[in-house]
C-alpha cells in the first residue's frame, strides 16, 4: 500500500521522507528569550515524532517583540547560545531529521501574559510589560492600550534585527525558517486593513500594505544560503467582512512566489479576535490552502488546523489540496502521531533504534529493524 502522506518531498536541499511538519508550538517557558530545559526535552519529543520537517515555535528578533516574557528570543548573544546547546543535544541523540525555526515580532500583540495566566495586555507600567509597537496606533482588544505606531527608520531597522535573527539561525546549523505572516503578528498587522491605518508608503493600498513583508522577505533570503528553504506562514482570512481575505492573500502569494519562496503555510484569523466569526471543524482551514496552491501553482503549501486523524491527512495531500500537512496541538497531545499514522496507512517512519521494538507485532516494520531484541 502506497502513501502519499509518507511520499518524499524536497524543499531546496532539503529531502523530507514524509509530507507531515510540527507546526510551530510556543512553549512561553523561555528566560529573557533564552531556550531552557524545558526545550531540550519538548524538542527532543518533536525530533523523533516521525515528521518530515519540525518547526521549532515562534522565536523573536528583538526583546520587545516577543508575545510574551516566556518567549524564544534570537536577538542576543545569551539566547543563540542557550539555543545551540539545547540543539546542540537534541541532534546528538535523535536519528537525523530536518530542524527549522520561525522567526517572528509580535507587534501589537506583544507584552501579553502567558495563556494560562489569561493572555491579555500586561500594562507598560507592570512588572514584566513594555510598551507594543504596530504599523498603526490601534488596539488589539477592546479596552486595551493601543500600540506606539511605528516610524519609517524603526521599520527598516526591523527588517535589520530579521536578518541579524536569520544570521544567527545559519550559525546555528537550522535547516530551514519560517517567517511569521499570520496569527495577527507583526507582519500580517501590515497586511491586514484592520490593523494597518497607516497613510504613507507602508500602508493604504494592498501593495503598500504587502511592503514591510516583502523586504523582510527579500532581505532574510539575501543572507540565508540558497541550499536552505524559507517559507512563510499566513493567515488566508481574517474571518472579519472588510478585512485581510483570501484573494489578497493570493496576491501577496504571487508576490512570495515570484521571489522564490519555498512554502506557504496557510492559516488564518488572529488580527480581530474580537470580531473573527470561525466555523471550527476538521481541516476548517484546508479550503483556503487549496485555494493558494491552486491560484498560484508551483508554490508548496502546508496546510494546517484540527488535522488529526491519518486518513484525513492522506486524503489532503492525495488529493492534492496541499503538499504537507502540519499538526501542533495534536502532536503535543500524541507526540509518536506520524508513527500511529505511519502504522494506519501501512509506511514507516525514521526513529531511534532505542524505540524500534516498541511497535506492536502487527506493526512491526514501521519503526525500523524488528530483529532487535532484549537480553
Amino acid at each position: 500500500m502506497s502513501s502519499a502522506l509518507f511520499s518524499p518531498f524536497k524543499l531546496r536541499g532539503l529531502a523530507l521522507p514524509n509530507r507531515i511538519v510540527v507546526s510551530p508550538m510556543c512553549q512561553y517557558s523561555a528566560e529573557d528569550g533564552n531556550a531552557t530545559d524545558w526545550h531540550l526535552q519538548h524538542w527532543a519529543s518533536m525530533a523523533i515524532s516521525g515528521a518530515g520537517l519540525f518547526i521549532i515555535e515562534a522565536t523573536h528578533v528583538t526583546r520587545d517583540g516577543r508575545i510574551t516574557p516566556g518567549c524564544m528570543g534570537l536577538y542576543s548573544d545569551a539566547n543563540e547560545a542557550a539555543f545551540k546547546r539545547a540543539l546542540d543535544s537534541v541532534r546528538k541523540h535523535n536519528p537525523p531529521s530536518y530542524i527549522g525555526v520561525q522567526l517572528a515580532h509580535a507587534g501589537r500583540k506583544a507584552s501579553s501574559h502567558r495563556p494560562w495566566e489569561g493572555g491579555q495586555l500586561i500594562p507598560a507600567n507592570q512588572p514584566d510589560g513594555w510598551q507594543p509597537v504596530g504599523p498603526s496606533a490601534v488596539s488589539h482588544m477592546p479596552g486595551e492600550a493601543p500600540p506606539r505606531e511605528l516610524t519609517r527608520d524603526e521599520i527598516l531597522g526591523l527588517v535589520d534585527s530579521f536578518v541579524t535573527a536569520a544570521q544567527r539561525c545559519e550559525r546555528l546549523g537550522l535547516d530551514a525558517i519560517e517567517l511569521h505572516g499570520a496569527h495577527g503578528y507583526l507582519m500580517h498587522q501590515f497586511l491586514s486593513p484592520i490593523s494597518n491605518k497607516r497613510t504613507d508608503d507602508f500602508g493604504g493600498s494592498l501593495e503598500n500594505r504587502m511592503r514591510f513583508p516583502l523586504m523582510v522577505y527579500d532581505a532574510v533570503r539575501k543572507v540565508w544560503p540558497a541550499h536552505k528553504p524559507l517559507g512563510v506562514r499566513v493567515s488566508t482570512t481574517d474571518w472579519v467582512e472588510g478585512g485581510w481575505d483570501v484573494e489578497e492573500c493570493i496576491v501577496f502569494a504571487k508576490e512570495l512566489h515570484k521571489r522564490g519562496c519555498d512554502w506557504i503555510d496557510c492559516s488564518s484569523g488572529g488580527v480581530d479576535p474580537a470580531r473573527q466569526k470561525i466555523a471550527l471543524s476538521a481541516g476548517y482551514q484546508v479550503p483556503n490552502a487549496e485555494k493558494v496552491k491552486q491560484a498560484v501553482p508551483g508554490v508548496p503549501t502546508i496546510a494546517v488546523g484540527l488535522i488529526t486523524e491519518a486518513a484525513h491527512a492522506e486524503e489532503i495531500v492525495a488529493s492534492g489540496k496541499a503538499d504537507l500537512v502540519a499538526l501542533a496541538r495534536g502532536l503535543l497531545y500524541n507526540p509518536r502521531w506520524p508513527w500511529h499514522a505511519a502504522a494506519a496507512l501501512g509506511a514507516t517512519v525514521v526513529a531511534p533504534p532505542q524505540y524500534w521494538r516498541s511497535a506492536p507485532r502487527e506493526h512491526a516494520k514501521v519503526l525500523g529493524d524488528t530483529k532487535i531484541g532484549s537480553r
